[in-house]
């Protein structure tokens, strides 16, 4: 398939989509998101779900799928953590299961991904060229209060910090370590991105935002939970990226020290079978200690365990 400009159409494109009790709009929103030549797959995950969504979500039949079954509803930032870990695709983008926003402006906003000129773009609500449907005065002035401190932490301009459209190269998110488990995610990503220095593009969307009786769920008290987290993040963040640039000049023998653990954590089948003799043996809450890199640490996360890591060894934890 070709473009409007004649180009092949690449299908390269991870959409990580987090569902919780939305049986109501999740097969259209499926179909919808499927039906795009762009989409290399759809890495959908139930985060614990006590409506049809997850049954609904089986009945489809296409290979493009991949469908992970939360054990328990702990949290969209949970949901999204677990479904990039998951992810192959060239780019990732996050697209909740409601239809608030339009999969095909995704195609506009892989532009500035696809030429290189960008490792992140956000897909702007408040930008001139989309439209919106007309809902809540004191949601829309909370999204721009929270975007501007966002802004002044970070020394970014963006104008919507809180979109659910943000879509990344695949090595650039994967990177990112998530710790949020709801809706504070959006400020969270946002401080590691700019702590990174990446390249961040914004580009206008259309929105077409939901009533609570049709099925929205962040309130006011997750706007409140996001000032504690621009607050902390801001902070943290550039101090994580500090820690990295202290990594990467250490010496010789510090290098030889990580050699082992990036070998080992290249042996996918080897980590696989580690997680698998130890997790009928743990909770749904884990203490990692000694954890190294990550690397069961990041697959237990992915299997929903909430992984608590220590590790002594900053030259380990950087790389």
């Amino acid at each position: 398939m070709a473009n409007s400009e004649g180009s092949a159409t690449r299908a390269d494109l991870s959409l990580v989509m987090p569902a919780f009790n939305e049986e109501d709009a999740v097969a259209q929103t499926l179909a919808r998101v499927l039906s795009l030549p762009f989409v290399h797959e759809v890495v959908f995950v139930d985060d614990g779900s006590s409506d049809a969504t997850l049954s609904i979500a089986r009945e489809i039949d296409d290979a493009r799928l991949k469908i992970i079954a939360m054990p328990r509803n702990r949290g969209k930032g949970s949901a999204v953590r677990t479904g990039i870990a998951a992810a192959t695709g060239d780019f990732v983008a996050i697209q909740d299961a409601d239809l608030e926003y339009d999969p095909r402006d995704l195609e506009r906003l892989l532009g500035p991904l696809r030429d290189g000129r960008a490792d992140v773009v956000y897909g702007s609500r408040f930008r001139a060229g989309s439209e919106s449907r007309v809902l809540f005065y004191w949601h829309s002035l909370g999204n721009k209060l929270l975007t501007t401190l966002s802004n002044v932490t970070t020394n970014l301009n963006l104008t919507d910090m809180e979109t659910g459209y943000k879509v990344f190269r695949r090595e650039i998110v994967q990177s990112i370590m998530i710790e949020e488990n709801g809706f504070g995610m959006e400020p969270e990503i946002t401080a590691k991105v700019a702590a990174r220095n990446l390249r961040v593009y914004e580009m206008g969307v259309s929105y077409s935002g939901r009533t609570y009786e049709e099925g929205k769920k962040i309130g006011w008290r997750d706007g409140v939970h996001a000032l504690f987290v621009i607050s902390k993040y801001g902070v943290t963040a550039r101090l994580e990226v500090r820690h990295e640039s202290l990594a990467d000049g250490a010496d010789e023998a510090e290098q030889a020290l990580v050699a082992p653990l990036e070998a080992l954590k290249e042996s996918q089948n080897y980590n696989a079978w580690i997680a698998d003799l130890i997790e009928p043996y743990l909770g749904a809450s884990v203490l990692e200690v000694g954890a190294g890199q990550g690397t069961i640490t990041s697959l237990l996360g992915a299997r929903g365990h909430q992984v608590t890591a220590v590790e002594p060894g900053q030259r380990h934890i950087a790389a």
